[in-house]
């Protein structure tokens, strides 16, 4: 991955340890959702301070009457946007380090099962968004997913994201395959950043990661062997 300038895969090592707990077939889902949850906190310490800056904001006054500048943050528009379904574990904890609460959009992908290929389904990105002016996308879309296996859905909604009018795209992944997180790097490198936790070096067959985390959608919504 050090040929990507655009990907930054963590080394901190607790989300290492974090990682290979995650990895555990014997992880309960209760488990799992506190793993996503942490490792998400984690990856978004480091993404985040590297793509937002403190401004100054209004005054305001402390407790026993003294006045200061508060702090805001920059870019101000901002949204999380998880691919449905697994997407939906890292978000409360990308909100969490945020400054603010920000929109919430989502986008529903899968695979199809023959030829491995992107197919969306569900698209709630807004038509207009009226803090942002003349512009209909936020400065920074932060797209959540956990795992990057192809790399076809995530450069697919990296592409919409783009179409929409996004300024930058910051994708945050607990773990990616090599191929797919070099395809997704690929899709749009003057305005994509990866952030991810961990990569495995190959796909099965089905295009599941080797040794992977298996699905981690039915790990997380109590879904296996549905």
């Amino acid at each position: 991955m050090s040929s990507l300038p655009n990907v930054h895969v963590s080394q901190h090592p607790s989300l290492r340890a974090k990682l290979s707990q995650l990895r555990s077939s014997s992880t309960n889902s209760k488990q799992v959702n506190a793993l996503v949850n942490d490792i998400s906190l984690i990856l978004a310490c480091e993404a985040l301070a590297k793509n937002i800056t403190p401004a100054e904001g209004p005054k305001d006054q402390t407790p026993l009457g003294f006045e200061y500048t508060t702090t805001t943050a920059e870019p101000q528009t901002i949204c999380i946007v998880p691919i449905l379904r697994s997407g939906l574990g890292m978000v409360e904890a990308v909100q969490t380090i945020l400054p603010t609460l920000v929109p919430v959009h989502h986008l529903g992908m899968y695979r199809e099962p023959s030829t491995l290929d992107p197919v969306e389904y569900y698209n709630n990105l807004p038509h207009h968004m009226p803090s942002t002016g003349n512009s209909n996308a936020s400065s920074l879309a932060i797209l959540v997913d956990p795992v990057i296996a192809t790399g076809g859905t995530c450069a697919a909604a990296i592409q919409t994201l783009k179409e929409w009018g996004a300024k930058k795209v910051l994708v945050m992944s607990i773990i990616g395959a090599e191929e797919g997180v070099r395809k997704a790097a690929e899709e749009w490198p003057e305005g994509t950043e990866l952030w991810i936790a961990g990569v495995d070096g190959e796909l099965t067959r089905d295009g599941m990661l080797k040794p992977g985390l298996g699905d981690i959608g039915d790990r997380l919504f109590l879904t296996i062997g549905k």
